[in-house]
């Protein structure tokens, strides 16, 4: 298991797959690495969920990082083509956290999951010792649909094409070069544009755009592992073999520059807000359409092709490995040390 970051796939399968409690018959998709939500039936009628931690950095401005927080949470859902509808909130609040600040962090999730249609249901609140930023809690996001509508992670078809909004690292590059842009050796236009990313963070609407759209055969926001994990996850998944284009690949600006000065491969590096689509032929131009009217910028970046046995990615004729570390942990961890007086 990888000393940073999300628990590998290895050590999935050994120790969390084969211990999953009760077995039940309306568990219709359940855990699995690399997927994005499960979903149970209850009376015909599918309950897509999933549960991250919820991470506010009040370095970013607190309305900004809890609007990021929430929607980290509720793009796990939405990448299913089932729009969120309930949340389930826990948050264990470091004991230096005003009173205020909690509230203007409480009052920019209402207002969000208001204009979302999301409705809070239960959570629990509360001050503990050796708490700290950002790590403040987590979230249980639900949406209810037809099993029919959702959109399965391991969906891709021979033929569909492959789609990416955005591009790679603009998470990772947004929230670096916001922290620590004063430690970077680079221009400040360069610092700006990469700044600017964080504006590009969330996908929750991109995601249920590009679903109502489609026709989308599978989705996958672009978190820990980047790009290259994320290709390899949906591959995987479905058994197919995804042909990218490198080049088609687009690279927001400053992303490059930060990524090359703090060492790291944009395609390894979180890039929330990102999603990678495989869509039917028919209906890439109708979803690129819908996302360019919400100034979401979109790539065709490759397709998808038949295999034998497991799913593989080759970029460029070449084998694209899944990471085994997102490297943005390590550069986080190093830049927080040189900060720190």
């Amino acid at each position: 298991m990888s000393d940073l970051g999300k628990i590998d796939r290895a050590f999935f399968e050994r120790h969390v797959a084969p211990n999953l409690g009760a077995d039940r018959d309306d568990v219709a998709v359940g855990p699995t690495h690399g997927v994005d939500f499960g979903v149970l039936d209850i009376g015909g009628r599918a309950l897509v969920t999933a549960t991250d931690p919820l991470s506010i950095l009040p370095a970013l401005g607190l309305e900004r990082a809890a609007r990021f927080a929430l929607d980290l949470v509720l793009a796990d859902v939405a990448v299913s083509g089932v729009a969120p509808s309930h949340l389930s909130i826990c948050f264990t609040l470091p004991e230096g956290m005003a009173d205020d600040e909690f509230a203007t962090v409480w009052e920019t999730i209402h207002a969000e999951c208001v204009d979302l249609g999301v409705s809070v249901v239960t959570g629990h609140t509360a001050r503990y010792a050796d708490v700290s930023h950002p790590w403040v809690g987590a979230a249980t996001a639900m949406g209810v649909g037809d099993h029919d509508e959702i959109v399965r992670p391991d969906g891709a078809r021979p033929g569909d094409l492959l789609l990416l909004t955005n591009g790679p690292a603009v998470e990772s590059v947004g929230l670096l070069s916001t922290l620590f842009g004063d430690q970077l050796a680079l221009p400040d236009d360069v610092i700006a544009d990469a700044q600017d990313r964080l504006e590009e963070v969330f996908s929750v609407r991109d995601a249920l755009t590009a679903a109502a759209a489609g026709p989308v055969r599978a989705m996958h926001d672009v978190t820990e592992g980047g790009l290259a994990g994320a290709l390899n996850e949906m591959a995987d998944g479905a058994g197919v073999r995804f042909a990218v284009d490198r080049a088609a690949v687009p690279m927001r600006p400053g992303v490059r520059e930060v990524c090359d000065a703090l060492a790291i491969d944009p395609w390894a590096a979180t890039s929330c807000g990102s999603l990678l689509l495989a869509v039917d032929s028919t209906g890439v131009d109708t979803v690129r359409t819908a996302l360019a009217a919400r100034d979401t910028p979109v790539a065709e970046i490759g397709r998808v092709e038949a295999t034998a046995g497991d799913g593989e990615v080759l970029v460029d004729g070449d084998r694209l490995e899944h990471p085994t570390v997102d490297p943005s942990w390590a550069a986080y961890a190093t830049l927080t040390d040189e900060s720190d007086p």
